[in-house]
C-alpha cells in the first residue's frame, strides 16, 4: 500500500473579479485532484483572500502520477440562492509536482473556463508530494455538495452557508516543519518520464573495421591539422555514413554510438571454510585473478576465514592471451605471499550475458590445491561471464587497460573509473541590511561608525560605514550572495565599529541558517526580521535560546533564497543550463542529447615512463549539473574509451563541453594538479535532429610559446527532439528566467557571483571519489574568460570587423555604381531605383523576398559539421609572444617591474586609440546639437534658412520627385564630379564642437 499523497496548500489569492454587485466577492477555492475534490473556507467581502489552509491528497497509482492534473477553481459564494459564480481556475500537470523540500509558494495567472469568460487576478499555491504514513488524507466533500452548480440553481440546507463552509474545512500540519530541520520524503519515480541521471557505455558485437576519414570541406582558413574531420565508424547501429546509420543485420541496442568492445567478467563474491595457517592459526586472505599476463587483486582482510570482497574485475578482449583463467587465493605475508587454493576456467565454457538478461547467479566453487586435487581448502563464490560496455558491472570495475603495469589492485582503481556527477543546486541569497539598533560600543564617549559584514562561507560583502545617530544606524543596502544544497555554511552578519584608520572593533555578531530563510520564485515582497546582536559566535548561532529577558542590541535585516533566478556558473554565451533554480519553474524537456567518447588518438605525451613519453589521460563532459568522467586509460597515446552517456536537454541554446585531461593519480604525486590536454564545445542549436555526428575533434591548447594541437578526440554525438513544435516555441521564449528581467543583475554582480558559483561547485566536487578537481572545474567552466587578455581583444575586434564587412562591401558596391565602373550595372540600378520611387509599396517586400531567397541559396552551402575551435577567429595564429606571456601571467602580476612598465606603456597606446576614436565620434555627435544652439550664430542662421527654404520645396514638390532627384545625383556620372568637398560636408564640418571646452 502507497503512502504518497499530494499536499496543496492554499495560500491567497490577488485582485479577483468582484461578482457581488457592491465591488467585492465572497470567495473560496475548490481543489480537483484524482477523483478527490475538497474545498477551503469562504472568505466574504474580499478580493485578496488569504486562507493558508493545507489538503492532502491520496494518490491512487504512483506510477501515473505524472499524468495526472491538479485543478483549481476560485468561485464567488452567493448567499441569497445558494449559487456559485466562477472566479478563475489554475491548472497544473503532475510533471510540476517537487518534493517538500524544494515546494515554494507560487502565484499563476487565473485562467479562463471558456473563451466568453471575464477573469482576472493571482491564486497562491504551495504544491509538494509526500510519502509519511502519519500524514491522513484530507475529509472529502459530502455527496449533496455535488448537487452545487454555477448559477442559480440552488443547494437544499437548513445551515447558515458561512457554518456549512467551516464545517468542509481541513486543515493538517505538516510534520517536522521546523525550517531549519528539513524532513526528507521519498519520491517514487515516473514511468513516463526517462531518467538520465546515469551514464551508459554499450556497444554491439561487430567486429572493428577500418574508419574512412576524409576532410570536410569547411569555410575555415586555419591549418589543415587544425581542422575537423568526418568519419565513418563502426558503432554499435551500424555504420555512420554521411550522418546515417546504415543498420547491421541484427537488432540494434539502445546505446549505438559507441564501438563495441567485448570483455571479461569476474566478479569475486566471498570466501568460506579457508584453512588456518600451521603456526600462527590466523589468515590474512586475498584474491588474484590472472589472465595471461595481466593480474588483478582483491583487497586482503587481516584474521578472516570468511572474507567478503564482490569486488568485479574487467579484462578487454584486446589483452586476453591466454586460453585459461585462473583464480587464486593466497594468504597475505611480509615475506611472501603464501598459496591458499586455486581454480581454473576454460575461455571457451564462459558464458555471454547481454543486457537487459539479468546478473549471473555467482556459484560456490571449492578451491584447488597445487596438485589439482579438491580437498578440504575452502570455496570461493564468484560469477564469470562474457559482456560489453552495456553491462552495470562496468563503471564499478578493475579495468585491465586502466594501469600502467600489467598488475594492479583494485583498491586503486578507485581514482580510474567512470563516474557521474552532479552539481549541487545553487541559490541566490539577497540580504538588505536595513539598520541596527542600541548599538554597546567600549568608548561610550562616542557614538559608532559602524559598518556590517556578510559571511557565507568564503564570501564576504560588507556595508558603508555610517555614522550612527545615536545609537542607531541605517544601512539600507542590498546585497547577493551564492549558496548550495544541502546548506553547510550559516548567513553570519559581522557588525564593525571603525574606531581609527585601519582599526575596526567588533560590536557583535548574528547567525541566521539558511534552511530557515524564506525561499521565494518572484518578486513577491519578503518579510523582514529583527536579530539580536550576540557578542560571541557561540551565542548568535544558539540564536533566540538564551535568556528572554536579557538587553540584546538589535540588527534589522530581509533576507530570502531568490529561486527564480538562473545562478550562473558559466559565461552566459555558452551556458549549458538556462533554467532557475526552483524546480516548479521548469519547463519539460525538449529533447535529448546522446554522447559517445569514442577514442583519442596522437596524444601529446604528458609524462615519462621507462625512458618514454606516455600519458594516462580520462574525458569529462559537462552539460547541465550533470558531469560525466570516463575511465582512464594508463599508458597510451592512442587509447579507446567508447562510453556513451545521455541528457535531457531544456533549451537548444545551451553548449555541451568535453575535456581531456591527464590523471596525474598514477605515475605521479596525489598533490600534482590534473594536465588539461584539450577542449571542444558543441552548440546544440547547431545539430540536425535525428543526426548522428561522428567527427574528428583536433584539441588545441593556447601555451606561453603559442597555440598547440595536443591530439585528436573522436565523438559521436546526436540529438533528438521530442516534439518539434516545442522546440519551435522556446525561441520565442526569453533565454533567463523571468527575474534576470525583473530585478536585473550589474555586470560586476553577475562576474563576482559566477566566480563565487565556480568555487562553489568545485569544492563540492573535489570532495566525490573519484575527485573532480578544481582545476578541472575552472576549465571546463572558463572561469578565468572575464580576465583582459589583448589576443582576445584583438580577436573580438576582428570578429566585429567581420560582421561588418558585408555592409562595408555593399559600400564599395555602391560606390562603384555611383562612379560607374560598370555602366550595365548602373543602368540596371537606376531602373530599379525608378521603379521603386514609383512603386513605394514594393520596397519592404522586395527586401524580404531577396533575403529569403539569399537563405535559399544558402542552404546548399549550410555547415554540416558542428562548430570547433579556430585559432584564426581566436586570432590565436598570430599572437604575439609577450602579449601570450600577458594572457597567462598571474593576477595580480607576477613579472617583474620592467615588463610591467613595457606592458602597461603598450596597454596606454591602445587606449590612446580607443580615446581619439571615441573622441571624433563625439565631436560629430556634439556638431549636430550645434545646428540649432545658437553657439554659432551664423552657422545656426544658415541652417535656419535652409530648413525654411526645405520646408516650402518639400510642400510644393511631390515627394517622389525630390527622391529621384535625390538618388539621380548621388548616381550622378564622375563627369559631373568634383575632388573637392561639397558645400554640406565643408559647413558640417566648421560647426563648433566641445573639444576646445576639454582640459
Amino acid at each position: 500500500m502507497t503512502h504518497l499523497k499530494l499536499g496543496v496548500e492554499v495560500v491567497s489569492a490577488h485582485d479577483l473579479m468582484a461578482k457581488d454587485g457592491h465591488g467585492l466577492s465572497d470567495t473560496y477555492v475548490e481543489l480537483h485532484f484524482d477523483g478527490q475534490k475538497f474545498r477551503t473556507t469562504t472568505k466574504e467581502k474580499d478580493l485578496n483572500p488569504v486562507w493558508n489552509e493545507t489538503f492532502f491528497f491520496n494518490v491512487s497509482d504512483p506510477n501515473i502520477l505524472s499524468n495526472l492534473t491538479l485543478e483549481a477553481y476560485v468561485y464567488n459564494y452567493n448567499k441569497s440562492n445558494n449559487s456559485k459564480s466562477f472566479l478563475g481556475k489554475v491548472r497544473l500537470t503532475g510533471t510540476s509536482f517537487v518534493p517538500y523540500s524544494d515546494a515554494v509558494v507560487l502565484h499563476y495567472p487565473l485562467e479562463k473556463k471558456s473563451f466568453l469568460s471575464r477573469v482576472k487576478g493571482e491564486l497562491g499555491l504551495k504544491v509538494f508530494v509526500i510519502d509519511d504514513p502519519s500524514i491522513k488524507a484530507s475529509n472529502p466533500l459530502p455527496a449533496m455538495e455535488s448537487t452545487l452548480h454555477t448559477g442559480s440553481h440552488a443547494i437544499p440546507s437548513q445551515a447558515p452557508a458561512k457554518e456549512k463552509a467551516e464545517s468542509r474545512r481541513t486543515f493538517h500540519h505538516l510534520p517536522n516543519q521546523n525550517p531549519a530541520q528539513p524532513q526528507q520524503y521519498n519520491i517514487p519515480t515516473m514511468s513516463n518520464q526517462p531518467s538520465f541521471d546515469y551514464g551508459v557505455q554499450a556497444m554491439k558485437s561487430e567486429p572493428q573495421a577500418p574508419k574512412l576519414v576524409h576532410m570536410n570541406p569547411g569555410r575555415s582558413s586555419q591549418p589543415a591539422d587544425y581542422s575537423l574531420k568526418e568519419t565513418s565508424p563502426h558503432l554499435g547501429g551500424g555504420r555512420v555514413v554521411g550522418g546515417r546509420v546504415i543498420r547491421a543485420d541484427r537488432p540494434s541496442s539502445t546505446y549505438d554510438l559507441v564501438e563495441q568492445i567485448r570483455y571479461l567478467f569476474v566478479r569475486v563474491v566471498k570466501a568460506r571454510d579457508l584453512p588456518h595457517k600451521d603456526m600462527t592459526g590466523s589468515l590474512d586472505p586475498f584474491v588474484e585473478v590472472k589472465l595471461g599476463n595481466y593480474k588483478g587483486i582483491t583487497k586482503h582482510y587481516e584474521k578472516k576465514q570468511n572474507p567478503e570482497w564482490n569486488e568485479v574485475f574487467a579484462f578487454a578482449g584486446d589483452n586476453i592471451q591466454s586460453s585459461f583463467l585462473e583464480v587464486v587465493v593466497k594468504d597475505k605475508d611480509m615475506l611472501k605471499d603464501d598459496f591458499v587454493g586455486r581454480l581454473q576456467f576454460d575461455l571457451n565454457e564462459i558464458p555471454k550475458r547481454v543486457p537487459p538478461d539479468s546478473p549471473l547467479a555467482p556459484e560456490w566453487y571449492r578451491l584447488e590445491n597445487k596438485s589439482g586435487e579438491k580437498k578440504k581448502g575452502g570455496e570461493l563464490m564468484l560469477a564469470v561471464w562474457y559482456g560489453t560496455q552495456a553491462d552495470e558491472a562496468f563503471p564499478d570495475a578493475w579495468h585491465s587497460d586502466a594501469f600502467s603495469s600489467t598488475e594492479g589492485s583494485s583498491a586503486f582503481s578507485s581514482h580510474i573509473r567512470s563516474k557521474v556527477y552532479h552539481s549541487p543546486r545553487l541559490w541566490y541569497v539577497r540580504v538588505n541590511v536595513i539598520e541596527a539598533q542600541d548599538l554597546v560600543v567600549s568608548e561610550k564617549s562616542r557614538f559608532p561608525d559602524a559598518y556590517v559584514k556578510i559571511h557565507i562561507g568564503g564570501q564576504s560583502l560588507k556595508t558603508k560605514p555610517v555614522p550612527a545617530r545615536g545609537l542607531n544606524a541605517i544601512w539600507n543596502e542590498e546585497f547577493m550572495l551564492v549558496a548550495a544544497e544541502p546548506f553547510e555554511d550559516d548567513l553570519i552578519f559581522s557588525i564593525e565599529d571603525r574606531v581609527g584608520p585601519n582599526k575596526d572593533e567588533n560590536i557583535g555578531k548574528v547567525v541566521i541558517p539558511l534552511n530557515s530563510v524564506e525561499r521565494r520564485a518572484d518578486n513577491r515582497p519578503v518579510k523582514s526580521r529583527w536579530c539580536n546582536i550576540e557578542k560571541s559566535m557561540s551565542a548568535a548561532v544558539d540564536g533566540d535560546h538564551g535568556k528572554k529577558d536579557k538587553f540584546h542590541s538589535r540588527l534589522h535585516v530581509c533576507v530570502c533564497l531568490d529561486g527564480g533566478y538562473h545562478v550562473l556558473d558559466e559565461p552566459t554565451h555558452y551556458s549549458s543550463d538556462l533554467r532557475p533554480t526552483v524546480k516548479q519553474l521548469w519547463k519539460p524537456s525538449i529533447g535529448v542529447l546522446e554522447l559517445g567518447i569514442l577514442n583519442a588518438e596522437g596524444l601529446h605525451p604528458m609524462k615519462t615512463r621507462d625512458s618514454k613519453g606516455t600519458s594516462d589521460t580520462y574525458c569529462v563532459a559537462k552539460y547541465g549539473n550533470k558531469w560525466v568522467r570516463t575511465r582512464t586509460i594508463s599508458n597510451s597515446l592512442s587509447p579507446k574509451y567508447n562510453e556513451q552517456y545521455t541528457w535531457e536537454v531544456f533549451d537548444p541554446a545551451t553548449v555541451l563541453t568535453v575535456g581531456v585531461f591527464d590523471n596525474s593519480q598514477i605515475g605521479g604525486s596525489s598533490g600534482n594538479k590534473d594536465m588539461k590536454i584539450g577542449k571542444v564545445r558543441i552548440r546544440i542549436s547547431t545539430l540536425e535532429t535525428g543526426r548522428v555526428y561522428t567527427h574528428s575533434y583536433p584539441l588545441l591548447v593556447l601555451h606561453n610559446s603559442g597555440v598547440k594541437k595536443m591530439g585528436e578526440i573522436h565523438l559521436a554525438i546526436r540529438f533528438s527532439s521530442t516534439s518539434l513544435m516545442n522546440m519551435m516555441f522556446i525561441y520565442s521564449r526569453p533565454v533567463l528566467p523571468k527575474m534576470h528581467y525583473v530585478r536585473p543583475l550589474s555586470v560586476m554582480q553577475q562576474d563576482w557571483l559566477r566566480h563565487q558559483a565556480v568555487t562553489i561547485v568545485a569544492a563540492r566536487l573535489s570532495r566525490a571519489e573519484p575527485p573532480l578537481k578544481k582545476e578541472i572545474v575552472d576549465y571546463m567552466s572558463d572561469a578565468n574568460s572575464h580576465l583582459f587578455s589583448m589576443r582576445r581583444s584583438k580577436a573580438n575586434f576582428f570578429r566585429l570587423m567581420s560582421v561588418f564587412s558585408g555592409l562595408l562591401s555593399v559600400g564599395r558596391w555602391f560606390g562603384d555604381v555611383c562612379m560607374w565602373k560598370n555602366p550595365i550595372t548602373t543602368v540596371l540600378v537606376h531602373v530599379l531605383f525608378v521603379m521603386l520611387v514609383c512603386f513605394p509599396e514594393l520596397i519592404l517586400p522586395t527586401v524580404f523576398l531577396y533575403m529569403f531567397v539569399i537563405g535559399i541559396w544558402n542552404f546548399r552551402y549550410r555547415p554540416r559539421y558542428p562548430p570547433h575551435m579556430d585559432t584564426r577567429v581566436s586570432y590565436a595564429d598570430a599572437v604575439h609572444p609577450d602579449e601570450l606571456d600577458e594572457e597567462f601571467d598571474s593576477f595580480p602580476t607576477s613579472r617583474s617591474a620592467d615588463i610591467v612598465r613595457a606592458r602597461y606603456d603598450r596597454l596606454r597606446i591602445v587606449a590612446g586609440k580607443i580615446q581619439t576614436v571615441v573622441g571624433d565620434v563625439a565631436s560629430q555627435l556634439e556638431r549636430v546639437q550645434a545646428l540649432l544652439s545658437w553657439r554659432d550664430p551664423r552657422a545656426t542662421f544658415i541652417y535656419m534658412i535652409f530648413c525654411f527654404m526645405a520646408a516650402i520645396v518639400l510642400y510644393v514638390t511631390p515627394f517622389q520627385v525630390l527622391t529621384l532627384l535625390a538618388g539621380f545625383y548621388f548616381l550622378r556620372h564622375p563627369k559631373f564630379r568634383h575632388r573637392m568637398p561639397s558645400f554640406p560636408i565643408n559647413y558640417f564640418r566648421r560647426l563648433p564642437a566641445r573639444t576646445d571646452s576639454m582640459l
